[in-house]
């Protein structure tokens, strides 16, 4: 817990946390600590996370004095998902007693919860029952709303509690879910070195540190978190919410995402399902890692501190509106795809000038810049060996992803966000065909 101490003297949002085996019941004294004059509480929770831990909150929290109520999402029985609609549901019913609301949950509840807290200008605590995403400490809430999974703005929770114990009894699919998104962010590492090394974003020494120094560790045993073993799950746990302190305290999701989120988020737009049913996060991510760490094997092959720029640069588009007007042959008939692709590849589009002095910058920096890549990603074989030993999904077409869907999110993921990514330096470099037989040789 050092690590996690140390994490939150650099938070912007969080106060407290704690992870731990039976740490659920540590809820009522961070309750008392962080709203010391509340005396109602609201725990809210599915049906799932109430048996498993949020009946024992709501009972602890009584125990210590609060007038308590439980709301119960999807008590019906129907599944429910992060959508606006529950957002209202979950905020009028806070709204009802105006009192500090206990998330008790994983992703969905934590959302739901965090976006209503917001717009009723409260602040909340979250009870984890699950190591299945780094979002416990992030700000913002993947709420789809207008028919579009999107990120909106609110504040992080004031204290967070991950039970381990629980966490690794969870439900199957989501320790994997978790271990891949954490797997994430080692090519994710290496994109920002990237986007470090052009100028574009520098990298954050502290957030750094918060990902990235113990990360290789908590990744160490994924057949461990897959057996459910509670010390390996709680490693993974902490991992993840370090990731989420790390984006507190640079005020941006760049030391926890790469390419590989934006594969995921890609297929957001499209409403990704399996089976009938939504692709978990970390599932989609980790297919994007893999795609993610075979394009930074790729580029460390090509001798870049030899490139030819005067080619390179003649190449490259002479303005952009000649590249808005391949978008239609890129994304096809996806209207909102070909919007945002306007909006945020607009934002970072080089002109042959800008490109000129980018490939310069790169070409001069790539020996001791290809050094540090190669000694932070992990190779292609071993991340899939580590995700299949998880139980995550090593292949598109276990998340329901046709080879040819893939071909068509590879080839307009690098303009669907204004980051620089290893993607970009491939396109760029006019190998994106190379690339992506080399995808298709490895089975993706």
């Amino acid at each position: 817990m050092a690590k996690i101490d140390e994490a939150l003297a650099s938070a912007t949002d969080t106060k407290a946390c704690v992870i731990g085996p039976g740490a659920a019941d540590a809820a009522a004294a961070m309750f008392k600590e962080l709203f010391p004059g509340a005396r109602r509480a609201v725990v809210v929770e599915d049906p799932r996370t109430k048996n498993v831990a949020g009946g024992r909150v709501a009972a602890s929290l009584a125990a210590a004095g609060l007038e308590v109520r439980e709301v119960v999402v999807g008590a019906d029985g129907a599944d429910f998902h992060a959508t606006y609609d529950k957002v209202e549901e979950v905020r009028d019913a806070i709204a009802a007693d105006a009192a500090p609301p206990v998330a008790v949950g994983s992703g969905t509840i934590n959302d739901l919860v965090k976006r209503s807290s917001e717009e009723l200008g409260l602040r909340y605590i979250v009870v984890g029952t699950a190591a299945s995403m780094d979002g416990y400490t992030a700000y913002g809430a993947a709420i789809t709303k207008d028919g579009m999974k999107q990120t909106l703005s609110c504040k992080a929770p004031l204290g967070c509690i991950v039970d381990s114990a629980i966490a690794a009894a969870a439900p199957e699919g989501m320790t994997a879910s978790g271990y891949a998104d954490l797997m994430a962010k080692i090519p994710a590492g290496a994109d920002w070195m990237l986007a470090d090394a052009i100028g574009s974003e520098a990298i954050h020494p502290r957030a750094w540190a918060l990902v990235q120094d113990s990360l290789k560790d908590a990744l160490s045993n994924p057949k461990g978190c897959a057996d459910r073993d509670e010390k390996e799950v709680r490693k993974l746990c902490e991992g993840l919410v370090l990731s989420g302190f790390a984006m507190q305290a640079m005020g941006s999701s760049r030391p926890a995402s790469g390419t590989e989120h934006q594969i995921s988020h890609y297929w957001d737009m499209e409403d990704l399902s399996f089976d009938g049913r939504p692709v978990s996060h970390g599932f989609k991510v980790g297919i994007g890692t893999l795609a993610s760490t075979a394009t930074l094997e790729f580029l460390l092959e090509r001798d870049i501190a030899s490139l030819d720029i005067d080619a390179a640069v003649a190449r490259w588009w002479p303005s952009f509106d000649a590249v808005k007007a391949t978008f239609p042959a890129v994304f096809g008939d996806r209207p909102a795809h070909i919007l945002r692709a306007e909006l945020e590849y607009g934002k970072k589009f080089p002109d042959r000038e800008a490109l000129r002095g980018q490939l310069a910058t790169l070409r001069d920096k790539w020996p001791e810049l290809s050094r540090r890549i190669r000694a932070q990603i992990l190779p292609f074989g071993e991340v899939r060996e580590r995700l299949r030993l998880a139980g995550a999904p090593v292949a598109p077409e276990q998340i329901g992803v046709t080879r040819e869907r893939f071909r068509e999110t590879f080839r307009g993921v690098p303009y669907m966000r204004n980051r620089y990514f290893g993607l970009d330096l491939a396109l760029e470099l006019g190998l994106m065909d190379e690339l992506a037989g080399r995808l298709d040789a490895l089975g993706l």
